[in-house]
């Protein structure tokens, strides 16, 4: 039932599978069969999980968490160590996504601790697929940490869990976890750069986006296509607002457009919103670095057009792009006196 639920976009298969986890607890099972018993609380901590993700709220993760817990009561290192890495690996899933729901850093510092541990079972030697995941998931829980927290740290830390696992997360092994990871290096890096002087870190955004961009083909998966222009188009625009010349800026421009291929107004509006305000910004960067208005006027345009599905919808991104709005329009006032 979990499996079936997995594939399903509804929830009664997981909760299904929960109750009869559930039912086999009640049983006296743990004193005959300790091994079954944690084997039980961990596939109820998967079903917990799963249903959590697809429902707001904390409680089914938190339940996740209390089920993978029990279940190393029984799932030793000493006793039973790959399943002991398992039950590790899946809490720090449980434990990332209730951190990312939760304001603080406690849960996201035991799912770093959690990843960490079942890296001790899962080595590279014995398992180097599964160590490859473990690495891509542990940088994704320090770059979520690494965004809450100030300095670089964390941030760095998560490029080089991403780097470790692209060791074996190879493009011609696992194209498509290549490709993820690569995405989740650029994140990384993008957020890297911005808190860092100097330009290296952005350019290596960009090396990892253009990247991905071979595996993710715009006939093949079109919005993860245009998910990674509109992330190119923001690690050019901050790499463009370093250097003096207008390159990067204009490289950035073309990003955000191939990406409104796809994330049309029609089938995304918030994220067609979010993609023509990035756009806005980028124009009203060049426009201030050129004399005349056409720049600025194509930005007072995507701030519009963004402002239109803002409305109503996202108070804060209305507000900001409004904001933005009014001093593009001010500098063309002023430009055309």
């Amino acid at each position: 039932m979990k499996s079936l639920g997995d594939l399903e976009s509804g929830t009664a298969r997981l909760e299904e599978a929960v109750t009869a986890y559930r039912e086999v607890l009640k049983t006296d099972i743990r004193k005959s069969m300790p091994i079954n018993w944690a084997t039980t609380q961990n596939n109820l901590g998967n079903a917990l999980t799963s249903l959590g993700e697809r429902e707001s709220g904390t409680a089914r993760l938190k339940e996740a968490v209390s089920a993978f817990q029990e279940a190393l009561k029984e799932r030793t290192r000493e006793r039973v160590p790959l399943q002991w890495a398992t039950t590790q690996y899946n809490l720090g899933i449980a434990l990332r996504s209730l951190g990312e729901r939760e304001s603080g850093t406690k849960r996201l510092e035991e799912a770093v601790m959690a990843y960490r541990e079942a890296l001790k079972e899962f080595t590279r030697e014995r398992a180097p697929l599964q160590w490859a995941t473990t690495q891509n998931n542990l940088g994704s829980a320090l770059l979520s940490l690494g965004e809450r927290e100030s300095g670089t740290a964390r941030l760095e830390e998560a490029v080089t869990a991403y780097r470790e696992a692209l060791k074996e997360r190879t493009h011609e092994r696992v194209p498509q976890d290549w490709a993820a990871t690569q995405y989740n290096i650029g994140m990384a890096l993008v957020k890297l750069g911005e808190r860092e002087s100097g330009t290296k870190r952005l350019e290596e955004a960009v090396t990892a986006y253009r990247e991905v961009l071979k595996e993710y083909p715009r006939e093949r998966v079109p919005l993860q296509w245009a998910t990674t222009q509109n992330n190119l188009g923001n690690a050019l625009s901050r790499l463009g607002e370093r250097e003096p010349g207008t390159t990067h800026l204009e490289e950035a421009i073309t990003a955000y457009r191939e990406a409104l291929k796809e994330r049309t107004r029609e089938r995304v509006p918030l994220d067609w919103a979010m993609t023509q305000h990035n756009l806005g910004n980028v124009l009203w960067s060049l426009g201030k670095r050129e004399s005349g208005t056409t720049h600025l006027e194509a930005a007072a345009k995507a701030y519009r057009d963004a402002l239109e599905i803002y409305r109503n919808n996202a108070p804060h991104d209305e507000k900001v792009t409004a904001d933005n709005l009014a001093r593009v329009e001010a500098l063309i006032r002023e430009r055309k006196k």
